[in-house]
């Protein structure tokens, strides 16, 4: 894509670096953005030679949410997708692992584009919030869904009802962030946790993924069925059987994602 387009994509190996490029706006989610990241996640999910995703910004702030003159001048609809909801992200249904790289502030809809990612590194002395109550409105790109599940009741109810971020060192204590790095280590850190993903099989990563994610809230007994039922089309692979090979042979394994 050209340096134009409000959502850059650049291959590296097999992870898809996606960078949201609105710096005049604080990365601001628009009508563009919200198509541009959309189109993003089409390629990662529609190309095989790709297994993960990375999710920056341009500048320095990952992204203040949603565009609030595009929201005034009556384009609130336009800042969502059919398939993908606010940003043409937060709903998107996806199989491959997503990292946020927070090269700044996470805040509104940028803390709900952070946190539709599967994993977060986030700058030392970063903040992520939910401040829509100090503007009238209300986090409702998955703020208010995914933060009590992520973080606790009470911890979501805070960020919710003051509107104030928390200190990134502090999501790290609650689990929702996963590294706390220098700001130019941030995006290193998060290609090199996704070349760890890289380095397992992907057909298993993504099965692993989807039971976490869908056996949330469940009973135990509901939860160890649904793992169950991810694991046919896995062992089914041929990845299934290059894994034991590869490590009798003593060689790393080549994985093929089928």
């Amino acid at each position: 894509m050209s340096d134009e387009s409000k959502v850059l994509t650049e291959v590296q190996g097999r992870t898809l670096l996606i960078t949201l490029n609105r710096p005049e706006a604080r990365n601001a989610v628009n009508g563009d953005v919200a198509s541009g990241l959309e189109a993003a996640i089409d390629e990662l999910e529609g190309n095989d030679e790709l297994w993960t995703g990375v999710l920056t910004g341009n500048g320095p702030v990952f992204s203040a949410g949603a565009d609030l003159k595009a929201i005034s001048s009556g384009q609130a609809a336009g800042l969502q997708t059919e398939r993908g909801g606010f940003g043409g992200f937060v709903q998107r249904k996806r199989t491959k692992p997503v990292i946020a790289a927070l090269n700044g502030p996470a805040l509104a809809g940028g803390c709900e584009l952070a946190i539709a990612c599967d994993l977060i590194v986030a700058p030392e002395g970063g903040q992520i919030g939910i401040p829509e109550v100090k503007r009238s409105l209300i986090a409702l790109a998955g703020g208010l869904v995914r933060l009590p599940r992520l973080l606790g009741k009470n911890a979501a109810l805070e960020l919710a009802m003051t509107g104030e971020p928390f200190p990134v060192e502090r999501m790290y204590e609650l689990g929702l962030v996963n590294r706390v790095v220098p700001t130019d280590h941030v995006l290193p850190t998060a290609l090199e946790l996704a070349d760890k993903i890289n380095e397992a099989a992907p057909l298993a990563v993504r099965a692993s993924r989807q039971a976490i994610l869908e056996s949330d809230g469940l009973e135990e007994d509901a939860a160890f069925g649904k793992v169950v039922a991810l694991v046919g089309p896995v062992f089914a692979s041929e990845d299934f059987k290059e894994g034991p090979l590869a490590f009798i042979e003593k060689r790393a394994p080549n994985w093929k994602a089928k």
